[in-house]
């Protein structure tokens, strides 16, 4: 067994804790503080139990068992009026799903387990756990202060041999509890597969109503699972495109008003909103570089368009692209030295490579169809893109464009964002008959697809970083 801290549990919640505070405001009055209760130094032994998890056949059949989260003493709190024990089952369900949905594990939740005493969160019941099967075993608290704040720890134990993995806890506002479930799942991940986490991100969308001919796209954003939506602009003007700064602090949207094209950063903590560039010639895809500091978009002159690049606080453009024909959209390889775009100039929509100054431009998709609004993988060793081919479907290569794998099979399936730890990809799909478009997941095995709830129709998604 590892060693156990000093302190009790309940020491933990009755005593002030010692912890990194980080504020950061959310757009609509949506609570972004989370501080760290306690962390386990978990050293070399924290690392993942495996180096890959493409292939997850090795996965699905591990069982973790995800009973409520215990609580000191049931106390109504503004997260909960029935009380912090109903808020411990919530928080095990969304990490249930949370671990269900990602297509690695299949998790049992909590309302097929017995409930955990307050005491067996740090002491389980082994033998409990094992003659059910469970390999991994998620115990958890919740606990209300005076001061209204939750303290939710997370505990992972290995069943087999009675051991505990990982611990780590947070002190989060009351509106902010489902992050300290995502925070759980990002812990569980992490340790399980070695991997990055991404459950403690956001999405940022285009909200799509109205008649064809005459919708109305509104700038939105949600959580990963898509909870926690907000409409963040009013849609008298047409946004597109939105992006999320590499810090999360920001994102870039397109919008038109009146027919012209404006670049607009919103500030997630303000709400403000921050014009980049404005022209009367079309103008697409904003994209931020790597550092935050740039930002590459592409703009129609005289029946031209190029990938032109401005400094986020505005001023004199650089072009980037200067042959025949449409060259579209522009994302940074992670270290910022590549840009891969679209490009017709070889008489189809194809993507390209050129350095992030615009020297050695070079196609590199040369196997079928068309390639289209290419995405660079944050680990950097794939691109995602739409492959058009009759239907249009997400694919993925290497930035050489080699190892070319199609991963969805709908009829209009298009415009990819991969999630903080390059392991899953969103996108949005449209119907065929109705044309009605939504939000999907898959992962890199093209196995695990999933749609997300939205309220209505969307597309252009972006999936922001892991939140500070």
């Amino acid at each position: 067994m590892k060693p156990i801290f000093a302190l009790t549990l309940a020491l933990l919640i009755s005593t002030p804790l010692a912890a990194q505070n980080t504020d950061h405001g959310e757009p609509v009055g949506d609570g972004g503080e989370v501080e760290t209760a306690f962390q386990q130094d978990a050293g070399e032994e924290a690392g993942g139990l495996t180096g890959s998890t493409t292939d997850e056949s090795d996965w699905q059949d591990l069982g973790i068992a995800i009973p409520a989260f215990a609580t000191d003493r049931d106390r109504a709190t503004p997260a909960s009026t029935d009380g912090t024990a109903a808020l411990g089952r919530e928080i095990s369900r969304v990490i249930t799903a949370n671990l269900r949905n990602n297509g690695l594990f299949q998790p049992v939740g909590p309302d097929a387990l017995p409930s955990p005493t307050f005491a067996q969160i740090t002491s389980p019941a082994w033998g409990n756990w094992s003659g059910r099967g469970a390999e991994m075993l998620v115990h958890g608290y919740v606990s209300a202060r005076d001061d209204d704040r939750l303290v939710v720890g997370c505990y992972l134990y290995d069943v087999v041999l009675k051991d505990e993995l990982i611990r780590e806890g947070w002190v989060v506002r009351p509106a902010d509890w489902r992050r300290a479930a995502h925070k759980c799942s990002d812990l569980i991940y992490a340790r399980l597969t070695g991997e990055d986490p991404f459950f403690d991100s956001r999405i940022a969308y285009i909200a799509e109503t109205g008649p064809k001919d005459n919708r109305v796209k509104r700038l939105a954003v949600m959580d990963s699972d898509g909870a926690n939506h907000r409409f963040l602009t009013l849609g008298s003007a047409t946004a597109l495109t939105p992006r999320y700064s590499p810090d999360y602090s920001q994102i870039l949207y397109l919008s038109y008003v009146d027919g012209n094209p404006r670049i607009y950063v919103y500030d997630i903590g303000s709400g403000r909103q921050t014009l980049v560039t404005e022209n009367r010639n079309p103008t697409l895809a904003p994209r931020w570089s790597p550092d935050g500091r740039h930002i590459l978009y592409s703009m129609a002159v005289a029946g031209n368009t190029d990938i032109y690049r401005v400094p986020v606080t505005g001023g004199q453009s650089v072009r980037l692209t200067d042959t025949p024909g449409i060259d579209i959209g522009g994302s940074y390889s992670p270290d910022g030295r590549k840009i891969v775009f679209e490009s017709d100039r070889s008489g189809s929509q194809q993507c390209y490579v050129m350095n992030a100054d615009g020297s050695n431009q070079r196609r590199i998709s040369f196997f079928g169809g068309r390639c289209a609004t290419p995405e660079w993988s944050p680990r950097g060793d794939q691109i995602a893109f739409t492959r058009i081919s009759g239907d249009f479907n997400i694919a993925v290569m290497t930035p050489s464009g080699g190892s070319l794998r199609v991963l969805t099979n709908g009829w209009q399936d298009e415009a990819p964002t991969w999630a903080p730890n390059g392991r899953i990809i969103q996108f949005f799909r449209t119907e065929r008959n109705s044309g009605r478009s939504s939000l999907w997941q898959v992962d890199l095995t093209g196995r695990n697809e999933r749609r997300l709830p939205t309220p209505v129709d969307a597309s252009d998604p972006a999936w922001g970083p892991i939140r500070p």
